[in-house]
């Protein structure tokens, strides 16, 4: 039997309700493969907490909050990429919340900011905008002062 005629044999008929069979299992044997489940989605940090309450929470208790597509050391897009090289360049600890972990928060965090894009930063409480306001800020030297101000007001 060649290679391509074992693969057909193995794959399903289309509208057809069986699945593709073990070899072992046709010729009676019990099957090698173990049943295993996929692996359990990481719990978002937001509990039973509603939404708009964890981010107005996140945003008040820390100085530096950054809403992003996954996490510093290995964000899903370019945008967040760019806002956390950013804001970790000022030296200061940046609170980062993975809004692909939970979908109510990433819906959330736009309604809370009335702003349609993610990532978002936090500075000292105040929304300050997404990647390219970011990087206007920090080539201006503006956002620089506002972490300052916000770091020097007390902010976490």
């Amino acid at each position: 039997m060649g290679i391509i005629s074992r693969f057909k044999k193995r794959l399903p008929v289309v509208g057809s309700s069986s699945v593709p069979s073990d070899p072992a299992e046709e010729a009676g044997a019990q099957s090698s493969r173990p049943a295993t489940l996929p692996p359990p989605m990481p719990k978002s940090e937001r509990g039973e907490m509603d939404a708009q309450e964890f981010v107005a929470g996140v945003v008040k208790d820390n100085a530096i909050t950054l809403f992003m597509k996954g996490n510093p050391t290995m964000p899903q897009c370019g945008f967040s990429a760019n806002a956390v090289a950013i804001l970790t360049g000022y030296g200061h600890d940046v609170k980062h919340v993975d809004v692909l972990m939970d979908p109510e928060v990433r819906q959330g965090v736009k309604e809370f900011s009335n702003w349609p894009t993610i990532p978002q930063v936090y500075v000292g409480g105040e929304f300050l905008g997404g990647s390219d306001i970011l990087a206007q800020m920090h080539q201006s030297g503006e956002l620089g002062e506002v972490i300052e101000a916000a770091i020097a007001a007390g902010v976490k």
